[in-house]
């Protein structure tokens, strides 16, 4: 008998240590609506799962006795869950509460399973849809300018913000750092023409979350990037139906409506879920030109639950256009905005005036599209398709196709005409360009006083059709510690870049008349076809990547490596100076156009990337990290020169070097991140576009290699009850080390690179009265490679404050809220004449770019 008791209780005791415990539960947010991709995770160990479309989880852990479970997601306070595990199942209820520790949010970006920042060995910031709702008043930089290590300028209005990344040369735009929408790059290629990423997009409602993931490990998934990634995630629906409603009135004549619905397709119990969201807007500013902007989004997806995966419709469709300001002519010395003719202050040369331009050319009557501002018409399709073969092999398959109709259509900075001053007297006007004499009138026929200033200046019309589709296949095989990565991307662009450039004289004023010189112009136009160009451009893309992310007790390794092929065609069109008609006025006789003659070229390159990263655990609030990473950066096709038979000059990958090493730490109410880094990049083809002697560019091209080090901290502490104070700073030490065209420079400063920038938040949120006060410092910068021009440091404050009131017998709520950009109104100088780069100088007139000026918004948001 003893016998079978003892052998009766080794098979229970073997049984009960081999058992598991299954865990599962829900998680909601304090609304009851449910959390979607929550991380649910024992401390410690490998087990876990995220919640689905319903908010509910289910894992099995063979752990046994006390554990403790982690709850963390993006936006919310991660939370902790003591439990027994003992083989009887548990089951958890997590209500979420909003804020919480940044370092706990779950990172969704260039990694291929679900961690926290914390235990991620890369540099992230994350925005949850609240803080996305409160940074965005118009553009991408009113919200990028409060990330770590990124220097954005808005200057030029809603779209293409300058965004240069921490130690890196660049023109501005989005060169080294691609904007994603769910995972897929707006534009693949960069520098088929120069439109930013940002003009294909505007946010809205329907925007779940933002993360910038920087450094060079980004460059292994999808499209790649040296520099790092920006990542919307939009919206999806669930089982609860969710709606938002929201208009807002602005300063300067602005009207806009957003809205967002979602839910469940077909009842409560289907598996189909539907999100869509959009807007419409009208808006006269944020600069008044007499020229008003009008447009409309719509966003939507269709999301279809199946047995081991998702599929996923997604969309979008735009007709938007919206008005781009360019430097204009400030005081020379102080560079205040000036004083026009009429003694009233000057916020743009811009004028609706330009707007009736038109004349003969060999191809009928052209008549320039100069109101229409940027024009963006069309939208794109995209197709995620997810599927889990088992627990441990997992399918990531998207499909995007995108066709757009774009025109970027904007005012220069002068007249480009050699040996002219900016700002002319009506005498210097004429010597300048060699005529005797002459009249100027307005083009009523009215005289223009004797002493009035005139400002000649160009527009520049251009056209920029898109098409491209995007394939990026992942394949997860997890394997005890390992979950190896196989992927590939692959990637079809064509884009044409037509673009003419007319002269027309005007006088010195806030939106300018225009002004006629007789025997000279005609209509206030002083040359047409100043300058022509058009091309077509093909590019084609493919990359294959192996990655391997290792979870060890305390240690993350991720390593990476891609290859990648690239290829080019371009067409270039020569032109010729063609009469067109019999005006007897020498310089309108002809006009510079396309005269049917083609150079053809085809370009190609390969290179491969490496990325290795790692993280210690030190403890469960203290982790340190660093990352390593050799990338390459493919040359812009459209400044690619060949010769007459068709052969490139050279088209060679750019390299880039990248090393980071850094702590994050996060406990309570404290989260912060310090990190060292370096970025050495060689072979940089720095492309400026500067005025030819007739006004047309020129397109300077220098061979370059720069090396930067720097250091950045992050941190948020939540000193109080519902208050947080957050920021972040960032010092760098940047060189040109290598200059092929002039070798003067080098140990110069990188152009438009701050030596230090900074954010600083104070936040409150106490689920009725919420407000935040964000104060973005951007130091000194040089304009130039020679470092000539030195623009002053910049700080903008920018206010938000809203109370939400309770309606309704439900969860419904009304928030009437309040916007202050640019509170303090700065008249800092976000940068000098791109087009003229190394020429420009100190003189009476200062071309240059200021901040734009203070704009108060009032909302109202409804929750139902």
């Amino acid at each position: 008998m003893k016998k079978i008791i003892f052998i009766v209780t080794c098979v229970f005791g073997i049984f009960t240590s081999f058992s598991q415990t299954e865990i599962s539960g829900n998680v909601l947010d304090k609304a009851g609506v449910p959390v979607i991709g929550a991380n649910v995770l024992i401390i410690g160990s490998t087990s876990g799962a995220t919640t689905d479309f319903d908010g509910n989880f289910s894992f099995s852990t063979d752990l046994t006795g006390e554990q403790k479970v982690k709850i963390s997601f993006l936006g919310y306070e991660t939370q902790e869950k003591t439990v027994v595990l003992n083989g009887s199942p548990v089951t958890l209820q997590i209500v979420l509460v909003e804020g919480g520790n940044t370092l706990d949010e779950v990172v969704l970006t260039a990694t291929s399973t679900t961690r926290s920042q914390k235990e991620t060995p890369l540099s992230i910031t994350s925005y949850g849809a609240q803080v996305l709702a409160q940074k965005a008043t118009s553009s991408q930089a009113d919200i990028l300018r409060s990330v770590p290590g990124i220097t954005a300028e808005g200057g030029g209005g809603e779209v293409a913000s300058n965004i240069f990344v921490r130690g890196l040369p660049s023109g501005g735009q989005y060169q080294f750092n691609p904007l994603q929408i769910d995972g897929m790059p707006v534009l693949s290629t960069f520098g088929l023409n120069s439109s930013a990423h940002d003009v294909y997009f505007r946010n809205d409602l329907g925007m779940k979350s933002l993360e910038f993931v920087r450094g060079g490990s980004s460059i292994l998934y999808g499209v790649g990037s040296v520099a790092g990634i920006i990542n919307y995630t939009s919206v999806t629906g669930n089982a609860k139906p969710k709606n938002i409603l929201k208009t807002e009135i602005a300063s300067n004549s602005r009207y806009k409506a957003d809205f967002l619905t979602s839910g469940p397709l077909g009842g409560e119990n289907s598996n189909t879920f539907y999100a869509l969201s959009g807007f419409y807007r009208y808006d006269e500013g944020p600069l008044k030109t007499g020229l008003p902007t009008e447009g409309f989004q719509l966003r939507g997806n269709l999301k279809h639950l199946t047995e081991k995966g998702s599929i996923t419709f997604s969309g979008q469709f735009i007709d938007d256009n919206v008005q781009f300001f360019l430097p204009y002519p400030l005081e020379g010395g102080s560079r205040n905005r000036p004083t026009g003719n009429d003694g009233n202050e000057i916020f743009t040369l811009q004028t609706a005036a330009a707007s009736d331009i038109s004349y003969m050319t060999p191809d009928g009557i052209y008549n320039s599209p100069i109101e229409d501002g940027v024009v963006t018409k069309g939208g794109y399709f995209l197709t995620n398709f997810k599927h889990n073969f088992s627990d441990d092999l997992k399918l990531d398959a998207k499909l995007r196709y995108s066709r757009y109709k774009h025109q970027f259509n904007l005012f220069l900075d002068g007249s480009g005409v050699s040996g002219a001053k900016v700002v002319e007297t009506q005498q210097e006007y004429l010597d300048a360009r060699g005529l005797a004499g002459g009249s100027f009138t307005y083009l009523n026929g009215q005289a223009l006083p004797a002493d009035a200033l005139l400002f000649e200046n160009r527009i520049l019309d251009r056209s920029r059709p898109l098409t491209e589709l995007m394939a990026d296949l992942k394949i997860t095989k997890t394997s005890g510690n390992h979950s190896l990565t196989f992927g590939s991307f692959m990637s079809r662009s064509q884009a044409g870049d037509f673009n003419v450039i007319t002269n027309y004289l005007g006088e010195y004023n806030d939106r300018p008349a225009l002004v006629e010189l007789s025997g000279y112009s005609i209509n206030g136009v002083t040359n047409r076809g100043t300058a022509y160009t058009n091309r077509n451009i093909n590019s084609n893309k493919i990359a294959v990547f192996v990655t391997d992310e290792i979870k060890l007790d305390r240690w993350n390794l991720d390593i990476g490596i891609r290859y990648e092929r690239a290829s080019g065609d371009i067409e270039n069109e020569g032109t010729s100076s063609f009469a067109v008609d019999n005006t007897g006025i020498a310089n309108l006789d002809n006009v510079t156009w396309g005269n049917g003659s083609w150079t053809r070229g085809h370009v190609s390159a390969d290179d491969f990337a490496v990325a290795l990263a790692a993280l210690y655990k030190v403890n469960d609030d203290l982790s340190a990290y660093g990352n390593f990473s050799r990338g390459y950066f493919f040359p812009e096709l459209r400044g690619t020169k060949f010769d007459g038979f068709g052969n490139p000059n050279s088209y060679d990958t750019e390299r880039i070097v990248q090393g980071e090493l850094g702590i994050k730490y996060g406990k309570s109410k404290f989260s912060g991140t310090v990190a060292l880094y370096n970025v050495n990049l060689s072979d940089r083809r720095a492309i400026s576009f500067v005025n030819a002697p007739g006004g047309g560019f020129i397109e300077e091209v220098d061979t370059q290699d720069t090396r930067t080090t720097g250091i950045e901290g992050t941190w948020r502490w939540g000193f109080a009850d519902n208050f947080n104070f957050s920021g972040s700073v960032t010092y760098q030490d940047h060189e040109i080390t290598k200059s092929t065209s002039n070798p003067a420079i080098e140990g110069n400063e990188l152009r438009r690179q701050p030596n230090f920038i900074s954010t600083f938040a104070l936040d409150y949120d106490d689920s009725n009265f919420d407000g935040s006060l964000t104060y973005n410092y951007t130091g000194k910068k040089f304009t130039n490679d020679t470092n000539s021009i030195e623009l002053d440091a910049i700080g903008l404050a920018n206010l938000n404050l809203g109370y939400t009131f309770p309606v309704g017998e439900g969860n419904e709520s009304l928030r009437l809220g309040m916007q202050v950009f640019n509170m303090l109104n700065s008249d800092g100088i976000t940068e000098g004449s791109p087009r003229l780069n190394n020429s420009q100088t100190e003189e009476e007139f200062f071309v240059g770019r200021p901040v734009l000026p203070t704009r108060v918004f009032f909302n109202a948001t409804f929750n139902f």
